[in-house]
Order: C-alpha cells, then sequence, then structure tokens
C-alpha cells in the first residue's frame, strides 16, 4: 500500500507532466518554428519573427525568432519613467528598451539547411559592426563585434532545428548559449545595446516582429 509520501510524490509528477503538455506555443508564420510563449525564468514571449539574407536575388529564410523579456520588470520600469501609457508607438518607447538593462533573450531555431557557425558568426559580426556604428555615430568597433560568438569552431554545422540563445542578463551582460552550451559572456553596455538594436532599431531585422513587441509593450499597461 502507498505511503502518503508517494502518492504526493506521485500526484506532483502528474501535475507536472500535465503543465508541460499544456505549455502554449506561439507559431511564427514563416517557418512554422514554435515557440513556448513563457520560458522556466518566467519571462514572456513578446514577438516572433524570421530573418532573411538575401542571396542571388532571393530572400533566403535563415532563422526564426522569438524575443522574451522580463514583462514585470519592464511594467514597472516604464511606469516610473512614462508615467503613463503611450498613445502609440514611438521611436523613444524602443530606445529605452534597447538602453535598458530589463532582461532579455532571443532564440533563434535555424531553419537553413546546411548553415555553418562561421557563416552565423559573419553575419552577426556585420550586423553588430552596422549596429555599433550607428549607436556611437560612426566609430567601427569590430573587435567588440567580433565577441559574440566566441570561440566557437566554425566547423560547427547547424542543421534545421538548432538552437541558439543570445541573452541580455543583468550588468549588461550578453551571454550566448549555442545548443545548450555556453560559448561567450561578454560585459558590455555597448554590445548588448548594438544587439537589441538590431530587432527594435531604426532598421530592424523583421518590421513586423518591431511593431509587435511593441504593441506588447503598451498593452503591458
Amino acid at each position: 500500500m502507498a505511503t502518503t509520501s508517494e502518492d504526493a510524490i506521485a500526484k506532483a509528477a502528474a501535475e507536472e507532466e500535465k503543465k508541460q503538455e499544456e505549455v502554449a506555443v506561439e507559431v511564427e508564420p514563416k517557418t512554422g518554428v514554435s515557440f513556448p510563449v513563457k520560458l522556466d525564468d518566467g519571462k514572456h514571449l513578446n514577438c516572433v519573427g524570421v530573418r532573411k539574407k538575401s542571396m542571388l536575388g532571393l530572400g533566403i529564410k535563415i532563422y526564426g525568432f522569438g524575443m522574451y523579456a522580463d514583462n514585470e520588470k519592464l511594467k514597472d520600469l516604464f511606469k516610473s519613467k512614462f508615467g503613463k501609457s503611450p498613445e502609440k508607438l514611438n521611436k523613444e518607447l524602443y530606445q529605452w528598451v534597447i538602453d535598458s538593462d530589463v532582461g532579455m533573450v532571443v532564440r533563434l531555431v535555424i531553419v537553413f539547411s546546411s548553415l555553418t557557425m562561421s557563416m552565423v558568426r559573419k553575419n552577426f559580426e556585420e550586423g553588430l559592426g552596422a549596429s555599433i556604428n550607428k549607436l556611437t555615430g560612426g566609430k567601427k568597433n569590430d573587435e567588440l563585434a567580433n565577441k559574440l560568438m566566441g570561440e566557437a569552431s566554425g566547423n560547427i554545422k547547424l542543421t534545421p532545428g538548432s538552437l541558439i540563445e543570445i541573452s541580455r542578463l543583468p550588468g549588461f551582460v550578453l551571454e550566448t548559449k549555442v545548443m545548450g552550451e555556453v560559448i561567450s559572456k561578454v560585459e558590455s553596455e555597448l554590445l548588448c545595446r548594438a544587439y537589441i538594436n538590431l530587432y527594435l532599431g531604426d532598421d530592424p531585422l523583421d518590421k513586423d516582429a518591431k511593431d509587435k513587441f511593441g504593441m506588447s509593450l503598451i498593452s503591458l499597461f
């Protein structure tokens, strides 16, 4: 006969299994990639999008992405900053998120076949280099841009479904994980701002995703 303790353990296990089955997801429509609407650490999904790259005149889909943020902290800081809900999206709202130290995670799920780490590295180095250039009024800092992908081997093949997570941690630390392994952790306010600027700046990787992120911010009020 099962003890009370065993019954409690079995019940807890069943509830956890049910909870996992009920995790809601949002599908990025252009790639079919699914993203959980909430991460284990409580961060919420605020938008999904797709990164395309022009190759031979075609817009090739490279990865689907989901942007997560600590919405409770965003909400508190927004209220202290703006006092009331903005009537419409504006540059100041996005710039505040870019410049803030609020925890954020961008999950990238590869959809392009035959992608290598060296290709990803080059793509990010070019994008971050341009982003840093904009934020600093024309000052290049290739050394900083090159730190995002760390010492990961350029020969690593990223098959469709491979996961890259790039997180802005407290203290302006940008952490990169490839398939669960931390490959870089860089403390730099400028690098953090430049990375988020890729998605929420004046020339975002996906305009629709940026707009949806902005609407999610307004909804926090």
